[in-house]
């Protein structure tokens, strides 16, 4: 018999069976008033896990193109951007505000490291004329969390906007995107909200309003004027991924009803059981303990053992499927996601498998240590 998958990757992640069968639903007409209600619906949903009271855009596209909405929107040629990079992920960020002509200044904190506020804030009080300010809440490629409120209080005090990559949190740790002071926060549908890529999700400051407004740069299908001219009849500009609108609502649905607080704190459990876990196995962790993401752990492999070869075989024979290193982190570290519709016998497949396929590696391994220790930290809260 084949083995059973378990997909344990930051996107896509796995998707619930009520969300599966809510995009199984006969397709609706997206100029309908069926759509309209499904959409208001949604709206008011997804307000309550950004925290904000600003209008929330649905785009059919990927986190990357909401991204590129977000800059598009605000960026003219020749505009001073301050990136904050910590990862592929924010330097990606940091390439498409290149690719609008910008003039990208980066404070590059190193992979593994989280964003060090006094360097931010000394950046913002020698330089007055920043457009933006562009930061990721957690940071994928290296299972690092940022400090967002922190950056957030510094940007508010400038006349820069503060854009938020958001794709790999939203959902799984909690922001305040209002309270926070961000002017778009961006995020995508195949994370922590547990459907199929296809959806970003973007909130707008008045501040970031004003912006837009006077902004140069040419825009059509990543027009955020278009959004809101269509938004204000429960619309969209152009054709949405109905199905995924569907699976969305349904997916808001269990958050709500899990409770966000529990949402948030089941997350952060799956990732204390799992570094825990890591450690009794004796590897050593890429992030620290005080900027450990909630929904994505990398390690590093063993010296001996590649971290590709550790996952071809996790993969091959026993169907547990971990990430890879990206940029200067490929073939050194893996990444074990425990992110959306996740929960603890999940981790402890997770960390058996891996501790199953370190035996077959060579690696000298306690089997049973690393599930032990996670089992103690669930038993702790239970």
């Amino acid at each position: 018999m084949k083995e059973k998958q378990y997909l344990m990757i930051p996107g896509p992640t796995p998707i619930p069976p009520a969300v599966t069968a809510a995009m199984t639903r006969p397709v609706i007409g997206h100029r309908s008033d069926d759509f309209a209600k499904l959409h208001r619906s949604i709206e008011e949903k997804i307000k309550m896990v950004f925290q904000t009271k600003n209008d929330v855009f649905i785009l059919t596209n990927s986190g990357t193109g909401g991204l590129e909405t977000a800059i598009a929107n605000t960026v003219s040629p020749g505009d001073k951007v301050l990136a904050l990079i910590t990862g592929n992920f924010g330097e990606r960020f940091a390439n498409i505000a290149r690719a609008y002509g910008a003039e990208v200044e980066e404070i590059n904190f190193g992979w593994g490291k989280d964003v060090d506020l006094a360097a931010v804030a000394d950046k913002l009080a020698a330089n007055t004329d920043y457009k933006a300010v562009l930061a990721t809440q957690n940071e994928t490629s290296t299972g690092v969390l940022n400090d967002i409120a922190g950056v957030g209080a510094l940007v508010a005090k400038t006349n820069a906007l503060f854009l938020v990559d958001g794709v790999s949190g939203v959902g799984g740790i909690e922001i305040k995107t209002d309270e926070w002071n961000v002017d778009i926060l961006v995020t995508a549908s195949q994370k922590a909200f547990m459907l199929p890529p296809g959806l970003a999700m973007l909130s707008v400051s008045e501040k970031a309003w004003r912006v837009i407004e006077k902004n140069n740069s040419p825009r059509f299908y990543f027009s955020l004027p278009a959004a809101r001219k269509s938004f204000a009849k429960w619309n969209t500009a152009y054709t949405p991924n109905v199905t995924l609108f569907m699976g969305l609502n349904a997916a808001l649905e269990m958050m709500l009803n899990e409770g966000l607080e529990n949402v948030y704190a089941r997350h952060i459990l799956l990732a204390r059981a799992t570094r825990a876990a890591v450690r009794a196995l004796k590897l050593d962790l890429l992030a620290e303990d005080h900027c450990a993401s909630p929904t994505v752990t990398a390690v590093y492999a063993p010296e001996k053992i590649g971290a590709d070869d550790l996952r071809k075989i996790l993969r091959n024979e026993y169907g547990v499927t971990f990430a890879g290193g990206q940029g200067i982190l490929k073939g050194k570290i893996f990444r074990i996601a425990h992110m959306g519709f996740a929960g603890k016998m999940d981790v402890l497949v997770a960390v058996g498998a891996l501790e199953m396929a370190l035996a077959k590696a060579g690696y000298s391994v306690e089997l049973g240590a690393g599930v032990r220790r996670a089992q103690e930290i669930f038993l702790e809260k239970s």
